[in-house]
Parts: structure tokens; C-alpha cells; sequence
């Protein structure tokens, strides 16, 4: 008999499959959920609003519509959190910052439309550290959240919740955005499947240069089945791609005779650790045993572009600081005031010199990638750090040290995944990064789904919760049949 974790932590296309043949009920899926939550959560600190009597309405109605065999959508009673910058109306919006007075919309974000519509049970609102400019759990307004694998260890951030709330078993589909790295930075240090896409792919409601959204799960075919939803058309983001039919269900396909480039210096930042270089090589060769055709790709980036990136954020972190009042300005952390200073007074020829800069990391990152159907990467220099540290690196001069894999596929539009791919001596997980084409998405979870299926069993995430991970036979759009277990700019900073 599944326990409760096994039933919080079962795979959302394994959760589909069982309330069509009604062996499962959306209602004992939420409130298996719910009780791993009440568990968890002391110690975890993934939400910033929790609504379990909505939530239990809400999976109580999906009950009634598989009960009539009328499910909504692809994702009909599945419990799904959203980042707490992506409006839901009615819900204050802080931005994970103690300084701000909360935005409350008056509608939800073409997201949580998409999610409604769907009938995905919607949990609450998950935590970020302030305005999304720090790359873990800590936050001045929500203070620290940790992870499952270890409280001691970072979650990452920005989307410091959601990836919490994905690796603890708190359902299997959440939302998390990215500018730099805000997706994928949790995804390689809690084990992750997740998708930062295509710029334009998934549409926001406060969209800007390089921000996207994306699901975060613990399988690759739990993120293509999000997408299906997630992607959807919505007129109000003038960004946005056309609407294009995928069939997000395609299974993984074989990568014999891919092109398959593999970067290991960022050419920015600090250098990799050993151990990080070492997975991401057993991952290449996994594709290369399997007849992919890999290569070395140069660096492409450099530390002078990677500065002017910096400061271009900070300079637009500064504008939105300098706009509290002075008492609120005391509550902001300490770690943000001090980089946002660094953007203070910044002539405007100065700024214009940035955001140029980022046109050449569009340029270059787009013609390093272009000779490859695949480019598989680090996510990050390093493994998690200490859970209370806000950045992994502690000097003020190396803020960004660690995004140079990452803010490249943010600026260029394109897309990448990241699918554990092993783990450090004292088990903190690792990622690889596997990026593609421009508007390629489906191809990328494809490959990642592949990799997933492919991959060594030592580089498989046993989760916390006991919960096997995906091994065999799941990818992109199918399941094994086994039981496994804003409104404004400052919204949504997603500093890595």
C-alpha cells in the first residue's frame, strides 16, 4: 500500500493515468500532500501562502468532474505551487522582500489562468530571496529555506520554494522563473528535472530581457506534461512566441548521430570543482556511447561581460531601492543593499555600455551553440552551500561567479534543462545542463528525457522522502506504471 509520501511524491502522468481508472482520487492525492507539508514544512519553509482549505475545494471538484468523465485538462487534481511572483489575484506579492509593501493583483498571471483552467489544484504560493537577486533560500521577508536532501544545505534560488517544495515531496508540478539562472541553480542543487525554455515560450505577465518561467519537478516527463499547459497562448504578453501545436507527449527519442558540443569553462566566474567536472563528463560519454557525436565547445563568455551583466541588474535593483523609504530600506537584507549600492549614480552612457554587452552574449552564445543540436554544461561551479550563506560566493566582487553556464541561455532565448547527473562525495546532487536551438524546447526535453532514461544508476536521485527516482522506461510524455513515490519590474529580479 502507498504511503503518504509515496502518493505526495507519485508522478503527475502516474497521478492522471490512476484518476482516469479511478484507482486514485484527486482528494486523497491533496491530502496525502498536505500531510507531508505539515511535516515538512517547519523545517523546510517553502511557502509564503498555503491554502488547504481552497486547495481541498478545489481538489474536491476535480473528484466530481473525473467522477463524471469530465477532467478540464491534462492536468485535472494534480497539486501545483507557483512561485510567489506570479500573480494569483488577491494574494499579496512581496517579492520576497521585507523592505516592499506587497502588490496585490487584481488577476491572475496568463500562469495561474493556465493552471485554473487545466483544474490543477493550486497549493499556495511558494518563497524567493529579495526581488529574486540572491541565489538561495535566504530572504529578509521570509527568512531561510532549506533543503530536503539536507536542511544544512541550500535550496538555490531564486526559486528557492518551489524547488524546495518539488524535492520535498510537496506534489510533483511547480513553477518556478529565471533571468540568470533562477530555475536551474535549485534544479542542480536538489536533483531536479526542470525546463527554463525558450524566451517567449511560457507568457508572463511582467515580461523583460531574459526572464522566463518554467516548470520544476522531479521527472523529465512531469515537466514535458507541464509544459503542455504552462505553453499556452495568452494576448496579454506582447513577447510571447506564436502559439505553436507540440506534441509536449512525444516520447525520447535516440540521440545517435547528434551533434552534441560539451563546455566545461564558462570562461567567466570561478572555475569548477572537480567532482562537478567529473559528472558531467560521465554524462557526455553516456551520450557519446550511445553514437552522439561530442565535441569540446571554447568558452564563449568572458569576466567583462559577465560584469556588465551585473551591473546592468544592479543599477535596475538600485532604481526600485532607492524608491523605499528610509525606514523600509533597513529591512531589506544586507546582502542586497550592498550589491544594489554598486549601481548607484551609474551615468546612462555607462548603463547603455551594458545592455550592448548583452547583445554580444546573445551573439556569442548563439554562434558558439549553433554548430550543435545539444550543448551539455555544469549548471554551476559548485555543489550546494551552507543553507544560511545568500550567495556561494561570499565576496561582494563575485556575486555572479557562479552564473556563467547559466544567464548566457537567459540573454540568447534558448533552452535548457537540467537533469541530475550524479552526486559529491558527501551526497549533495549535481546537474547537467543541457541546452538547444533557440525555440527548440521539445528537443531538449527529449534529449533530457533520454538522459534521464539512460543515465548510470549511481547518478539517480534517491529522494529524502524514500521516493525512488526516475530510472527506466520514463521519459518525456510517458510513465512506467510503477508506483514512485508581478505586476511590477521588481517582481521578478531572478538573479540567479
Amino acid at each position: 500500500m502507498l504511503t503518504e509520501q509515496g502518493l505526495a511524491a507519485m508522478p503527475a502522468v502516474e497521478m492522471m493515468a490512476r484518476f482516469a481508472d479511478r484507482t486514485l482520487s484527486p482528494v486523497e492525492v491533496h491530502d496525502a500532500v498536505q500531510s507531508v507539508i505539515v511535516a515538512r514544512e517547519s523545517v523546510l519553509n517553502a511557502f509564503w501562502v498555503r491554502d488547504p482549505d481552497e486547495s481541498r475545494k478545489a481538489a474536491l471538484a476535480s473528484e466530481a468532474r473525473w467522477a463524471a468523465g469530465e477532467p478540464l485538462g491534462p492536468i485535472d487534481g494534480v497539486p501545483v505551487t507557483l512561485k510567489e511572483n506570479v500573480a494569483r489575484r488577491g494574494v499579496p506579492m512581496p517579492s520576497g522582500n521585507a523592505g516592499t509593501e506587497p502588490v496585490v493583483p487584481e488577476a491572475d498571471a496568463p500562469i495561474t489562468a493556465r493552471v485554473v483552467e487545466s483544474g490543477g489544484v493550486i497549493l499556495g504560493s511558494t518563497v524567493m530571496p529579495d526581488w529574486g537577486m540572491l541565489s538561495s533560500g535566504v530572504s529578509s521577508r521570509h527568512a531561510i529555506t532549506r533543503s530536503p536532501w539536507d536542511p544544512a544545505w541550500t535550496t538555490g534560488g531564486s526559486s528557492s520554494g518551489a524547488g524546495a517544495a518539488a524535492a520535498g515531496g510537496y506534489g510533483p508540478l511547480h513553477v518556478g522563473t529565471d533571468i540568470g539562472g533562477s530555475i536551474r541553480l535549485p534544479g542542480t542543487w536538489l536533483g531536479l528535472a526542470t525546463l527554463k525554455p525558450s524566451y517567449g515560450r511560457i507568457p508572463l505577465d511582467a515580461p523583460y530581457l531574459g526572464r522566463a518561467a518554467g516548470p520544476m519537478t522531479r521527472t523529465v516527463a512531469d515537466a514535458a506534461l507541464f509544459m503542455s499547459v504552462l505553453s499556452r497562448p495568452d494576448p496579454r504578453d506582447w513577447s510571447s512566441l506564436p502559439p505553436q501545436d507540440i506534441d509536449w507527449s512525444a516520447p525520447a527519442g535516440e540521440v545517435r548521430g547528434l551533434r552534441v558540443g560539451v563546455q566545461l569553462d564558462a570562461g567567466c566566474g570561478e572555475p569548477c570543482d572537480a567532482e562537478i567536472l567529473t559528472a558531467v563528463n560521465r554524462a557526455a560519454a553516456v551520450f557519446e556511447a550511445a553514437g552522439a557525436v561530442v565535441e569540446p565547445v571554447d568558452p564563449f563568455m568572458s569576466q567583462d561581460l559577465l560584469d556588465d551583466l551585473d551591473l546592468f541588474w544592479r543599477v535596475r535593483s538600485w532604481n526600485d531601492f532607492r524608491e523605499l523609504a528610509a525606514e523600509a530600506k533597513l529591512r531589506v537584507h544586507p546582502s542586497i543593499i550592498r550589491w544594489c549600492q554598486g549601481g548607484a549614480d551609474v551615468p546612462g552612457t555607462r548603463v547603455l555600455q551594458c545592455y550592448q554587452q548583452i547583445m554580444r552574449i546573445q551573439e556569442r552564445t548563439v554562434a558558439a551553440t549553433l554548430p550543435y543540436d545539444l550543448v551539455l554544461s555544469p549548471v554551476a561551479p559548485v555543489a550546494a552551500f551552507p543553507a544560511e550563506q545568500p550567495m556561494p560566493f561570499l565576496e561582494d566582487a563575485k556575486t555572479m561567479s557562479h552564473i556563467g553556464f547559466t544567464a548566457p541561455y537567459n540573454m540568447s532565448g534558448q533552452p535548457a534543462a537540467t537533469v541530475n547527473c550524479g552526486f559529491t562525495a558527501d551526497r549533495r546532487p549535481i546537474g547537467v545542463q543541457i541546452a538547444g536551438p533557440r525555440f527548440d524546447d521539445l528537443g531538449v526535453l527529449r534529449a533530457a528525457a533520454w538522459y534521464e532514461r539512460n543515465r548510470p544508476a549511481e547518478a539517480v536521485p534517491h529522494w529524502p522522502d524514500g521516493v525512488p527516482g526516475a530510472t527506466t522506461g520514463e521519459t518525456a510524455g510517458e510513465t512506467t506504471g510503477e508506483t514512485t513515490g508581478g505586476t511590477t519590474t521588481a517582481l521578478e529580479g531572478e538573479k540567479p
